[in-house]
């Protein structure tokens, strides 16, 4: 895979670039087509999508048809899918199938269990992390099989992850969860660090609510960019990927411009001290 921006070592020796276009809530295919589009002319080579997004197949289509328009290659691209929560257990292979054949891509970079509990079920209850183990089984013989060239998981929690550890055969090479200015995480990135795990963000703006915020606004202003910017630059300068998500190609585009400046150390010590634990997405921490 060519490396046109900064990325991360993974723990499978493969990289994943420090930047990728998020595709949550992005349906349709012209808009996906056209999100990608811009995405790839900025010099985006991640793209995250899930069984649960429910675009999957246009995301596979947008990119067979872009590639060549840019002068690409599968190879040059890296792809993250994830298992649904109703295909959790028993289910998994055939979720994974499905992901595999919506894409129509050959395999897929990175493959996550998105959640560690298990659609109709209690959060409670004690199959859940039956489920997760015989889930992360499946995503073992694929791993091995080479149709996922490298696994992981998402809004796992200190238990869950440190659950996995102790019983895989392949460590995760990814934790992908909730990361922003007013939850950052420590314990969890503490454990990813420990164990070679690379922490990975998404909702990095806060699903938007983080753009008013007086001192990301005000930091903003100070080095002439954007309150997105400034958020998605104040976690790659930490060296943790980002996932931000537009269907706009202008806004995609602006998103991406994160490279070619950096925040002063004054300035990411007053973004850090917006921490207050803050969940605005989901909350797994009752998931047993």
């Amino acid at each position: 895979m060519t490396d046109p921006q900064p990325s991360v070592l993974l723990s499978t020796g493969t990289r994943m670039p420090l930047l990728g276009l998020g595709t949550f809530r992005l349906q349709g295919q012209e808009d996906t087509y056209n999100a990608l589009d811009a995405a790839l002319a900025a010099g985006y080579r991640a793209f995250d999508t899930a069984a649960v997004y429910r675009n999957e197949a246009h995301v596979g289509h947008a990119l067979r048809c872009l590639l060549p328009k840019h002068g690409l290659s599968r190879e040059d691209v890296f792809i993250t899918s994830k298992l649904g929560p109703k295909d959790q257990g028993s289910k998994a292979r055939d979720g994974c199938l499905r992901s595999l054949e919506q894409l129509e891509l050959g395999y897929i970079d990175l493959y996550l269990i998105h959640w560690p509990g298990t659609q109709g079920l209690p959060v409670g209850d004690k199959r859940n992390p039956e489920n997760r183990a015989q889930s992360w089984a499946v995503l073992e013989e694929f791993y091995a099989e080479g149709k996922f060239r490298a696994i992981g998981v998402s809004n796992y929690t200190v238990d869950h992850i440190k659950e996995l550890l102790r019983n895989c055969k392949v460590p995760p090479a990814v934790l992908q969860v909730e990361f922003h200015p007013k939850l950052s995480q420590k314990e969890l990135r503490a454990v990813c660090k420990e164990t070679g795990v690379c922490f990975q963000a998404y909702s990095s703006l806060g699903t938007g609510l983080l753009l008013s915020d007086a001192v990301v606004q005000d930091v903003a202003k100070e080095c002439g960019r954007t309150s997105a910017q400034v958020l998605l630059r104040w976690a790659v300068q930490q060296d943790i990927p980002v996932l931000p998500k537009s269907c706009q190609p202008e806004r995609v585009k602006e998103n991406g411009c994160l490279f070619d400046f950096e925040l002063s150390g004054k300035d990411m010590e007053r973004i850090s001290a917006l921490d207050c634990g803050e969940k605005i997405c989901w909350d797994p921490t009752q998931v047993s």
